[in-house]
Order: structure tokens, then C-alpha cells, then sequence
């Protein structure tokens, strides 16, 4: 079918047909009401590439996560998708697993199906990719590391917020020996976290011991591995604050297979508040980072930056601030080691 069908149906131009479906110009509301019908009737379905000619806009955003199997990322697509769906535009989705040459190929990606707007949502990009991208004046939006540029937009997470709110709870339950398991160091959000826990643990005059802080990789394993590292310490933890929600529930597990009981013997901490948070037994305390709200400010961010006509010369920032959220994975720590 052609668009001149299309025409011939709603008793119009193929020139109207075209400004209607693209958006481009004005066209009569009653001529446009037209053009639709007959779309629906005919079950037209216009070319994209013909369209992106006419119009200039592919009305396609590209989407990049860090991996789909993590709970964290599923709301951000939807949500990120649903926004697209309202306003007519379609998504380019893909993960990089944390392999910079999956990121290289996601990024090629982008380039080549002519996409409005990347948002790159992965919590870690290597610096000579995002250059590449920035190069092709795109409208762009980064968590935590976008540089002050035209079309760029830098979605700023306020960490410390949370994580002060979490060791403030956990020294008021009793809490001194604190740990930290952190997210892979050469990940600026993963340093971030680490340093908003150091910050905290001063403020409530606590002594961050090296020993403590172990590596979990951001993974189910890794809280496990992290957690029987710890475990041998003579004198172990009695809290735990983790990087994300899933290196605890690796720790909670792993707690489970040495006989130990969450809170009663030791108390956990999350940071994301994923949906698996409420449902795990004992229910995840947690710091929330809202993925719905990050999938909001991404979308909007990209859609204003495509109907500026003139950039802002640093681009824009945005402040995605975390939240303490209390659940019953937290408890005083044990009398026997307290």
C-alpha cells in the first residue's frame, strides 16, 4: 500500500497526507481527522526512513542499559517506552553487559538508524564513546557523567542523601561495626556510593574500617562472596550496607547457608529499592533511586532538547535525589556482640 492511497480514501493531497502524518505544518483539523481514518481503515503503516526524509526526525530515542536481567532497568524501559508510545516516537533499546565493545556496536547502532536523541542510562560509560557520540551534535543524556556541552544533559544523582539517612538508622539502632559492600570501583557511580558512606559514617562519628569494605560486583554472586570474605573476620560486621539491591540479596542468602538470621544476627541494607525489594524474606531496607522518576527526566530531557532551537552553551543538569526506605531487613545488633 502507498501513501497515495491514503490520499485518494480521505479525498486529500499526498502532500496533506504527509504533513499530517509527520507532523509538519498546519493542517486543517477536518482534513487531518480525515487522513487518520483512512489510515486506520486502509491499515497504513508509513515508511519511517520515507518519513525521517520529509520531516528530518527519525522520531525514534535510542535507550542504552546496563544489562535487561538486573530488576533496576525493566521500569526505566517501560516507563521510558510508555513516554515514547504517548508522544509518538518510537525507542532503539540495547544493554552492553559492561563490555565496552558492546557499548561501541550499541553506539554504531544509534548512529546508523538516525535516532533523535540517545539516553544512556548504564551508570558507566567509557569517555572515548561518549565523545564519539557528542561529536554528531545529538541531544544526550548521562547519569553522573555528562560533561557541561551543548545537547547534553547530566542527570545528577544525589547519593549521600540516602546513604546518610541509612547509617544515621543503623548507629541509632546500636550499630558500630559497619561494613560496605561496593559496586566496581572503576564505575564513577559505584565510587560515588563508596565515598557518600565514608562521608556518612563521619558524620555519626563512626571509624571506617578498611577491612570492612569489600567488592561485590554489583551481583547476586558477588554479594555472596562478599559477604563469606567478611564472615571470617573475627570480629565481623553487624551491618551491612550494600551498593544495590542485589548484592544483598546475594548477602542475605548467603547469611541463610551459614545459619544465620537477617536482622537478628546481622542487619542489611539495599540501595536501588528494585520491586524484588518488598518481596524477599526478610522485606529489603533500602535506599530508593527511583527508575521511574530517572526514566521521566531522560525522556523529557531529550524531547525539550529536540525542540530547542538554539542549545544551551553547558547543557543541562538535573538532581535525582535517593531516599531511606525502611523495611525489616534492619535491627539492633546482636546482645552477644554488642
Amino acid at each position: 500500500m502507498h501513501i497515495r492511497d491514503v490520499a485518494k480514501k480521505a479525498r486529500v493531497s499526498v502532500a496533506t497526507v504527509s504533513r499530517t502524518l509527520n507532523n509538519v505544518g498546519s493542517v486543517d483539523a477536518r482534513l487531518a481527522k480525515r487522513v487518520r481514518n483512512a489510515v486506520k481503515e486502509l491499515g497504513y503503516f508509513p515508511n519511517r526512513q520515507a518519513r525521517a526524509l520529509v520531516s528530518g526526525k527519525s522520531r525514534v530515542f535510542g535507550l542504552v542499559v546496563s544489562e535487561i536481567t538486573n530488576p533496576f532497568f525493566p521500569e526505566i524501559v517501560q516507563t521510558f517506552e510508555t513516554l515514547a508510545v504517548e508522544n509518538g516516537y518510537e525507542i532503539l533499546l540495547t544493554s552492553t553487559v559492561y563490555d565496552p565493545q558492546r557499548m561501541e556496536i550499541a553506539v554504531r547502532r544509534m548512529i546508523e538508524a538516525r535516532v533523535d536523541g540517545v539516553a544512556v542510562l548504564t551508570f558507566g560509560m567509557e569517555d572515548a564513546l561518549l565523545q564519539h557520540l557528542r561529536v554528531r551534535e545529538l541531544p544526550l543524556v548521562f547519569v553522573d557523567v555528562g560533561p557541561r556541552a551543548p545537547r547534553v544533559t547530566n542527570i545528577r544523582v544525589d547519593y549521600l542523601h540516602g546513604i546518610q539517612q541509612a547509617i544515621r538508622h543503623l548507629a541509632a539502632l546500636g550499630h558500630e561495626r559497619i561494613g560496605f559492600i561496593c559496586g566496581p570501583t572503576e564505575l564513577r557511580s559505584a565510587r560515588a556510593r563508596l565515598e557518600a558512606f565514608e562521608q556518612s559514617m563521619a558524620g555519626v562519628n563512626l571509624a571506617v574500617r578498611p577491612e570492612y569494605i569489600v567488592q561485590g560486583g554489583h551481583k547476586l554472586e558477588g554479594g555472596k562472596l562478599a559477604y563469606c570474605q567478611l564472615s571470617r573476620l573475627h570480629d565481623r560486621p553487624t551491618a551491612l550496607l550494600c551498593s544495590n539491591d542485589m548484592t544483598a540479596i546475594g548477602v542475605i542468602r548467603q547469611a541463610y547457608e551459614q545459619g544465620l538470621s537477617v536482622p537478628d544476627d546481622l542487619s542489611v541494607v539495599g540501595f536501588d529499592d528494585t520491586r524484588l525489594a518488598d518481596y524477599i524474606v526478610p522485606p529489603l531496607t533500602t535506599i530508593q533511586m527511583s527508575q521511574k522518576d530517572l526514566a521521566q527526566i531522560a525522556f523529557r530531557a531529550l524531547l525539550e532538547e529536540c525542540r530547542r532551537k538554539v542549545p544551551t552553551p553547558e547543557g543541562t543538569e538535573y538532581v535525582l535525589t535517593t531516599h531511606f526506605v525502611l523495611r525489616r531487613s534492619t535491627d539492633s545488633p546482636p546482645k552477644a556482640e554488642g
